[in-house]
């Protein structure tokens, strides 16, 4: 769907995007702060960010409980939801286009007017403790937490952060709560139709009753190799396994691309070099690559699930592929095919008004960079296979990596998958 989008940059110092996308039947709404676990004002209360996510829908100025509250959002079909990460903490609405208005009112009401109080925290306190309790039967999970931990990440894992629930104090959440939910701590996105409308927008987001405070920048935990760790569990039918490469710095754009181009060269779709071939040798039924990043540090990750017999043959086709790559061996044909893959992918995810507040959100909120959706084609285009071996080499020099893995057997067989792959990595 065509659109355009706006900063704006409020007087109460709060910034954020307005994309007006015309004709659209629905509006979508996302607020961010830098406010999650990271954020704690100390480290055994380390889920006191999480548990007032929790709270963010409950009782507050107008109604006494968040039953009546929740109610009142979707009477009409509306959705809401919040959720925190590490440095985030974002609340967002979606809703018919005739009620925006409320909606975004509603959405004040719950992000500037909260009543905290002592039945509800216990109540949810309950509910974080259910929910990271079943993470714990999430092996991926496990897995990347403990990566994370071995290569210097400051990130608590599920199973602490159960230990400092209790810890938790009403006051203490009303402390996270002033010092984080500030307007220059804040970033918005606006998406629908908007013509006519942006005004009204500004005015009452410009309305929303915080103090100043400051932005939050994001904390930087400078990565660390590290050599091969397990997560044992005895219940583990093979091994669910994570192989994390960072560089202490992030990706431009170009690189980003080149990144993502190889990915489905390598493991994309069913003709992919790694993932394609494993499931045609009977190898492994999932393996993927993957890029992330902040404004400090990137990461190149491949993540899957093996057998313990065939776990051998397929490292050794990740290694032969990886090799392939380095030795310049992508074919142009190749290279042709990830991009009109990623050109309808990037057609096909502007949709709606959802998809496309989804295509800024992350980088805006993050490092307060504006992608241009337009010239997004053209950056496609313009990988070359010069650049991915540019960008894979320098992640290859820089030897920081980790590899890791869920398994109910002995640590020595990822030891030797480890080294399986370090021959991919020279000697400083």
């Amino acid at each position: 769907m065509k659109h355009t989008v706006e900063e704006v940059r409020l007087k109460n110092g709060a910034r954020g995007l307005l994309i007006d996308v015309p004709g659209a039947t629905a509006m979508s709404m996302q607020f961010q702060f830098q406010a999650g676990s990271r954020y704690a004002k100390s480290n055994d209360i380390e889920q006191v960010a999480h548990i007032m996510e929790h709270m963010a829908f409950g009782a507050n100025a107008r109604f006494k409980t968040g039953a009546d509250f929740d109610a009142e959002f979707t009477k009409n079909g509306a959705y809401q939801n919040a959720y925190t990460s590490d440095f985030w903490m974002v609340y967002e609405a979606d809703c018919a286009d005739f009620e925006w208005e409320r909606i975004l009112d509603l959405e004040r009401l719950s992000i500037c007017e909260p009543r905290f109080n002592e039945g509800e925290l216990l109540a949810e306190k309950g509910n974080v403790r259910s929910e990271l309790t079943n993470y714990l039967n999430n092996y991926s999970r496990l897995l990347w937490q403990r990566i994370a931990h071995a290569m210097g990440e400051g990130s608590a894992s599920d199973r602490y952060g159960l230990t400092t629930i209790n810890n938790v104090t009403l006051a203490d959440i009303k402390e996270h709560y002033k010092r984080t939910h500030t307007t220059k701590n804040m970033r918005f996105i606006v998406a629908g139709n908007l013509a006519g409308r942006k005004s009204k927008i500004r005015q009452m987001i410009e309305e929303f009753k915080l103090p100043e405070g400051e932005r939050f920048d994001i904390i930087h935990d400078e990565p660390l190799a590290h050599s091969p760790v397990v997560v044992r569990r005895k219940d583990a039918s093979n091994l669910v396994f994570g192989m994390s490469m960072t560089l202490n710095r992030k990706l431009d754009d170009e690189e980003i691309d080149a990144l993502s181009a190889l990915n489905q060269i390598l493991t994309g779709t069913m003709r992919s070099r790694i993932f394609g071939k494993a499931r045609a040798n009977g190898l492994s039924y999932n393996i993927r690559l993957y890029c992330n990043g902040n404004k400090y540090v990137s990461s190149w990750d491949l993540a899957g699930q093996v057998n313990h017999e065939t776990a051998d043959k397929l490292f050794d086709l990740v290694v032969e592929e990886l090799q392939a790559v380095l030795d310049g061996k992508i074919s142009e044909e190749e290279l042709e095919a990830a991009k009109s893959f990623a050109l309808g992918r990037h057609q096909m995810g502007a949709q709606t008004a959802a998809q496309i507040l989804d295509f800024y959100s992350g980088r805006y909120f993050g490092r307060d960079i504006i992608d241009d959706y337009n010239k997004v084609p053209d950056e496609i285009r313009g990988v070359t296979i010069e650049k991915i071996q540019k960008i894979v080499r320098e992640f290859i020099d820089g030897r920081t990596w980790c590899l890791g893995a869920v398994s109910n057997g002995e640590k020595q067989e990822i030891i030797d998958l480890g080294d399986k792959l370090a021959t991919l990595f020279p000697e400083k």
